[in-house]
C-alpha cells in the first residue's frame, strides 16, 4: 500500500455504526477509536429494526457488532447488509469468542474480530478492513470494465466482415467469429476447440505447422500474406477457395495465441479473370481492326488511283467538247477521288501509329526541325513561334515531331485577323512533363472540346480551312500511346491552350514505346 492509500480512510470523519447493548462497552470503544488515531462519528444502536433505519439513512463506513445480544446476534447484521447489497466491512467485537466460531464467522464474510479485552487492536483491524474494501472496490471496478472491454471486443470480433480465428499454442481453435461460420460454412459450436488444420488443404498442412512455429520463433508480432504468396483455404463441405490473410500473434497467461484475419477473395479472382480475358479480347479485337484499317485503306489506294486517273484523262480530253454540266460533274469526280484518296491516306497513316519504337529525344531539337518544315507557312503567315528550354523524354521521335508539326501546323492555319503569335513551354509536374502550346487565333467553343479529338471531326467547311479532321486524332492516338493525355483549353475567338503530358521517366515509356506486339499488350489496341 502507499502511504495515501493508507492515509485516505483518515483524512475525513469516519461513519461508524455500532450494535451494542451495552452502554459502557460503547463508550470503551469510542475511547479506544480516539487513542488509536481514528476520527470517528460513532452510532450505536441495539435492534435489528434501528439498525435498518440507520443504515439507510446514514450510510457508514464501517459495522462493529457485538456477537450476542438480547435481540439478535451481531453475524445477522451481515445478512443485513448482503441484502441491501452492501460490501461494507463487518468486525465482531466481543467479549468472548471461541476460535472455532471466530473462523466460522470469517468464512460467513466478517471482515475481522477483536475481544472486548483487546480494543487497543480495533483501529488497525478497522484501519485494514478499509484498506481491503478500497482494493476490493477497485478490483471490482477493474474487472467490471474488463467485462465491458472484453465484450466490447467480442461484439466487434463478430460483427467484423472478414473471418477472424484465433488458435492457441495447440493449433486449437477458441475464438470463431460470425463471419467465419459464413466463409468455412460451420458453425462456431462445430468449430471451437478443434484443430485449425481441418480448414487447411492437405497438401499444405505440414507447411502451415512450419510456418507457425517459425513465426512463433521470430518474435514477429504480425504479418500479412502480402509475402506468403497465394493462400488457399478449405470450407468444412471440402471446397477449397483462395483467400487473402493476415495473422498476429500475442502472449495471454504466458501462453502464445495466433489471431488469422481473412477474406475470401473467390468472387475477387473471378471478377479478374473475366477482366482478363476481356482484355485479352478486346486486345485481339482492336489488333484486328488495326489490322483491317492497314489492309483495307493500302488495297483501296490502288483502286482509287486508277479512278482519279481516268477522271483526270476525261476531264484533260473532252473538257470543253461536251456541254457545261458534263465537265462539272467530272471535276466534282476529280475531286472526289482526290478527296477519298487524301482520306485513305490519313486513315492509312493513323493506323500505322505505334509501329516503332522510342529513344530519348531531344525536345528543343524537334521543335527547330518543325520549324524549319513549316518554314513556308510561317513566313507566308507573318507567324511568330517561340519556345522556352524544352526537355529530352523517351519518345518515339517521328512521332512526337508528328504531334508538334499538327499542333504548331494547326495553330498557324487557325488564325484570326492577326498574325499568329505561338509559344510553346514545358514544365515539370509530379512525374510528367507537361507541354503546352498556346496561340492567339480562333479559338474553340468549350462544347467542341472534346469532338476535334474524334477521328474526321471537323468544326469548319473545306472551303474555309483545308484538311479532313484527322489531326488531333492522330496527336491523341500517339500522346496516348506514350502514357500521357491530351487536351485544350479554349474560348471561341480568345486563342487556344493546347496541352499534353509524356512521363518523365524512360523506362516506363520504353515498355509504352515497344514494338507492335508490346503495344498491342500494354495499350490494347
Amino acid at each position: 500500500m502507499t502511504p495515501t492509500t493508507d492515509l485516505a480512510p483518515e483524512l475525513r470523519q469516519l461513519r461508524v455504526l455500532h450494535v451494542e447493548d451495552n452502554e459502557l462497552d460503547a463508550e470503551l470503544v469510542a475511547q479506544a477509536l480516539r487513542k488509536g488515531g481514528l476520527l470517528a462519528s460513532v452510532v450505536v444502536v441495539q435492534e435489528e429494526a434501528e439498525f435498518e433505519r440507520e443504515l439507510r439513512a446514514h450510510r457508514p463506513d464501517v459495522v462493529l457488532a457485538d456477537y450476542n445480544l438480547p435481540q439478535w446476534k451481531g453475524m445477522e447484521a451481515l445478512d443485513t447488509l448482503r441484502r441491501e447489497g452492501l460490501g461494507i466491512p463487518l468486525i465482531l467485537v466481543s467479549g468472548a469468542l471461541g476460535d472455532v466460531t471466530a473462523v466460522e464467522c470469517i468464512k460467513r464474510g466478517a471482515t475481522d474480530y477483536v475481544l472486548k479485552d483487546g480494543l487497543a487492536r480495533l483501529p488497525e483491524a478497522i484501519r485494514r478492513a478499509l484498506q481491503e474494501k478500497t482494493l476490493r472496490e477497485r478490483q471490482e471496478r477493474s474487472d467490471a470494465a474488463m467485462r465491458e472491454s472484453q465484450a466490447q471486443l467480442e461484439a466487434l470480433v463478430h460483427s467484423a466482415l472478414d473471418a477472424i480465428l484465433t488458435v492457441d499454442e495447440e493449433q486449437n481453435i477458441i475464438v470463431f467469429n460470425a463471419a467465419a461460420e459464413k466463409v468455412f460454412r460451420c458453425s462456431r459450436a462445430e468449430a471451437m476447440g478443434k484443430p485449425i488444420e481441418r480448414f487447411i488443404p492437405q497438401r499444405f498442412r505440414a507447411a502451415h505447422s512450419v510456418y507457425i512455429r517459425k513465426f512463433g520463433d521470430t518474435g514477429i508480432t504480425s504479418r500479412t500474406s502480402d509475402s506468403l504468396g497465394t493462400l488457399r483455404a478449405l470450407r468444412a463441405d471440402g471446397e477449397e477457395f483462395p483467400m487473402e490473410a493476415s495473422i498476429s500473434r500475442a502472449e495471454a497467461g504466458g501462453r502464445a495465441l495466433f489471431t488469422i484475419i481473412l477474406r475470401d477473395v473467390t468472387e475477387r479472382e473471378r471478377a479478374e479473370k473475366e477482366l482478363a480475358e476481356k482484355m485479352a479480347e478486346l486486345a485481339r479485337s482492336n489488333a484486328d481492326l488495326e489490322q483491317f484499317a492497314y489492309v483495307a485503306s493500302h488495297d483501296l489506294q490502288e483502286p482509287l488511283r486508277m479512278v482519279a486517273a481516268y477522271t483526270q484523262l476525261l476531264a484533260e480530253r473532252y473538257r470543253g467538247r461536251l456541254d457545261e454540266k458534263a465537265d462539272k460533274f467530272i471535276d466534282y469526280a476529280r475531286e472526289g477521288a482526290l478527296r477519298m484518296q487524301s482520306l485513305i491516306q490519313d486513315l492509312l497513316a493513323f493506323s500505322r501509329i505505334g509501329r516503332n519504337g522510342c529513344a530519348h529525344v531531344d525536345c528543343d531539337a524537334m521543335v527547330e526541325e518543325v520549324l524549319l518544315t513549316l518554314g513556308p507557312a510561317i513566313q507566308e503567315s507573318g507567324a511568330v513561334v517561340t519556345h522556352g528550354s524544352l526537355p529530352t523524354v523517351w519518345a518515339n521521335r517521328s512521332q512526337m515531331t508528328q504531334v508538334l508539326q499538327n499542333l504548331i501546323g494547326n495553330a498557324i492555319k487557325f488564325r484570326g485577323t492577326k498574325p499568329p503569335v505561338i509559344s510553346m513551354q514545358a514544365e515539370k509536374s509530379g512525374d510528367h512533363w507537361l507541354f503546352s502550346v498556346s496561340d492567339n487565333g480562333i479559338g474553340i467553343a468549350p462544347e467542341h472540346a472534346q469532338n476535334i479529338f474524334v477521328v474526321f471531326q471537323r468544326l469548319h467547311t473545306r472551303t474555309e480551312y483545308p484538311g479532313n479532321g484527322i489531326g488531333l486524332a492522330i496527336c491523341k492516338k500517339i500522346i496516348e500511346r506514350h502514357g500521357g493525355k491530351i487536351w485544350v483549353e479554349s474560348q471561341a475567338g480568345y486563342g487556344s491552350i493546347f496541352k499534353f503530358t509524356l512521363p518523365s521517366e524512360g523506362p516506363a515509356e520504353e515498355e509504352l514505346c515497344g514494338e507492335e506486339e508490346t503495344l498491342t499488350n500494354v495499350c490494347g489496341v
